[in-house]
């Protein structure tokens, strides 16, 4: 889950941990990083036409996580400001994979990296290949990354 150096981000989103996104010692705690990585990608494919509430009706499939992973690499705590920065990782033929970087502002450290693998299912729930209209996009995302 390495992020290649100099490759853009397909998008950021910046914001400052609360109180809720810590333990009683103010140190973020680490189920923290996945409400903010979904809200993330959710956003991401809003932006682009792709509401995850309307993809089996208009598309006849949705996107369902079937792995994820993360690296704490180093602390943060209350009122960090991070930036996590969203870039698409490995298109297999019915998954693809979303690599997730959260950068510290004050100081461009990386202090958390993710991933996570969404595999595209059929209305009945069964693994799908990936959605001609989906994979536009992915091979749109993959070209901007490779043109950096």
């Amino acid at each position: 889950m390495t992020v290649t150096p100099g490759t853009p981000a397909l998008h950021s989103l910046t914001f400052r941990l609360s109180y809720a996104d810590t333990d009683p010692a103010g140190i973020l705690y680490y189920g923290a990083w996945f409400p903010w990585m979904e809200r993330m990608q959710s956003e991401w494919f809003y932006l682009n036409g792709l509401r995850q509430d309307q993809l089996l009706e208009r598309h006849g499939f949705w996107s369902v996580t079937c792995h994820t992973e993360c690296d704490y690499l180093v602390p943060v705590g209350l009122f960090d400001e991070i930036r996590i920065e969203l870039r698409l990782g490995r298109v297999g033929g019915g998954s693809f994979d979303m690599v997730h970087q959260m950068v510290r502002t004050e100081d461009e450290v990386v202090v958390a990296r993710a991933l996570i693998t969404l595999v595209t299912v059929s209305s009945d729930g069964s693994a799908t290949p990936i959605p001609d209209v989906l994979r536009e996009h992915l091979d749109r995302w993959a070209g901007a990354s490779a043109a950096s």
